[in-house]
């Protein structure tokens, strides 16, 4: 791989952690880019009760800017993550924009249709160079023995779909259903659902 190569794929993934440097929280008020110190403090100083407490301290802004920094990195952190892969999966597959990308619809509680997203998609077919593909075909016939697939249900799987994750939580009930319907929606369209996970801290509740 070039160095121009390798500077453009970590400059994909690195450019949305940058915009965590300009984190200012928001205190649940909809105010364009946030509060500042000053802000927060005629904010918080305006209300007696907070004030009584000493809310308005500068140490409280700094944590609430601190918990909503980190917050705001982890998923700035996937964010990259999922460009990052996608743009991996078109330079090495040889895959366009529209390929690596997949989305679903599903009926809303207001009756109307909501589009749901994953991260990344191979359609094996879409692979022009034999030997990848050939590579992807083997890794395709392993996931599906060690998932033990039917063969009515495997030989319907023309592709892979994955959802890109920084890290995983197993206690985040509402990310593990969202997960469940993404994977059966997958499935039901024929592709193999995959959990790509970049960290190595994994919740060993899902190991």
């Amino acid at each position: 791989m070039t160095t121009e190569k390798n500077e453009r794929l970590r400059e994909i993934l690195i450019a949305p952690v940058r915009e965590c440097a300009n984190y200012s929280p928001k205190f649940g008020h909809s105010k364009p880019g946030g509060f500042s110190l000053a802000d927060f403090q005629s904010l918080y100083g305006s209300d007696a009760f907070y004030k009584w407490l000493g809310l308005d301290s500068p140490l409280m802004y700094s944590a609430h800017k601190a918990a909503g920094g980190i917050t705001s990195i982890y998923r700035q952190i996937g964010i990259g993550c999922e460009r990052l892969v996608r743009e991996i999966l078109k330079d090495f597959l040889g895959l366009d924009e529209d390929g690596v990308k997949w989305s679903y619809q599903v009926d809303a509680p207001n009756g109307k249709k909501r589009t749901l997203s994953l991260d990344g998609r191979i359609i094996f077919d879409d692979i022009k160079d034999a030997d990848k593909r050939a590579k992807v075909i083997t890794w395709k016939n392993e996931v599906i023995k060690d998932l033990q697939l039917s063969k009515a249900v495997a030989d319907a799987m023309t592709g892979v779909v994955f959802e890109i994750c920084q890290g995983y939580k197993s206690k985040d009930s509402k990310r593990q259903n969202a997960d469940i319907t993404n994977a059966s929606n997958a499935i039901a369209n024929g592709y193999i659902p995959c959990l790509m996970v970049m960290s190595s801290q994994i919740d060993e509740d899902i190991l």
